[in-house]
């Protein structure tokens, strides 16, 4: 039994379909149990509350751990690791962030993982794909994405990579104590995201540059301040690591990581 966390989100979802795909038992947890394929095992549950996730982790071997962005202010993973290794969970995969390589986020999540003494693995993504979902309502409305930076480019990583990913960290043996940078094959920047966007649709679709304090305010309606900060010096101010192509998904994989425009055509119709 693999126990995934955070199961109805972007990574989650395909995960969930990933591993059932491959023949394993699943549990998926989230604290909004919905939009889950019938047939998979469920169950509710807040990390935030690490008694909650109890019941999920009877018979399991392994677990994805994902975090909500307001575990930071409610939740303290040292807990949730406490009850997975009580409950005689052997793995863990958890899904971190390329920040804590590169030092613009703290790394207190992975210290919780890496001092559980279990078997684990690190998944660091960088600017997720799935981030323009943010820009449907106005692409279907307007035509317009609307975004700070718009000529600073980074490498993209589509979800269902991150989830292909976990699925073989989760499953297979040689994963142990490896970090795992995942990217995209190409820097892309905010206008060629909203350029593959159009072509995805056939028609136009135009950029429309934020400054720095309007994405903020933007950015605090769903994200800590502390949180939003980092990313906007990342997205504004990127280091060479973080515009670096890593090739740890095709390392994993065995096939290149998908590009943006893929994405976008695979998911055009939240764009419509």
């Amino acid at each position: 039994m693999i126990v995934i966390t955070g199961a109805t989100g972007n990574v989650g979802r395909p995960l969930v379909r990933a591993l059932t795909e491959a023949g394993e038992q699943v549990t998926a947890v989230a604290r909004g149990i919905t939009d889950v394929p019938a047939g998979i095992r469920r169950h509710q549950a807040d990390l935030a509350e690490p008694e909650s996730l109890k019941p999920a982790l009877e018979g399991a071997q392994a677990i994805f751990l994902l975090t909500s962005g307001d575990f930071v202010t409610r939740g303290n993973l040292a807990d949730v690791v406490q009850v997975v290794r009580g409950a005689g969970v052997e793995r863990i995969v958890l899904l971190s962030s390329q920040g804590v390589g590169t030092q613009r986020h703290p790394s207190y999540l992975e210290d919780a993982v890496i001092q559980s003494g279990l078997e684990w693995t690190m998944l660091r993504p960088g600017n997720f794909s799935s981030n323009a979902f943010q820009w449907a309502e106005s692409v279907r409305t307007e035509r317009t994405v609307s975004a700070p930076f718009g000529d600073v480019a980074l490498p993209a990583v589509d979800p269902d990579d991150i989830a292909e990913v976990a699925a073989v960290a989760l499953r297979e043996p040689g994963h142990a104590g490896a970090i795992y940078t995942l990217t995209g094959p190409v820097a892309v920047s905010p206008s060629d995201q909203a350029a593959a966007i159009g072509d995805a649709l056939g028609e136009p679709v135009r950029f429309v540059e934020l400054s720095r304090a309007e994405a903020r305010t933007r950015m605090l309606g769903y994200m800590p301040e502390q949180i939003a900060e980092s990313t906007l010096d990342i997205l504004g101010t990127p280091s060479a690591a973080e515009q670096h192509v890593s090739p740890d998904v095709e390392k994993v994989l065995g096939r290149p990581a998908g590009t943006f425009a893929e994405w976008a055509a695979r998911n055009v119709e939240a764009f419509r």
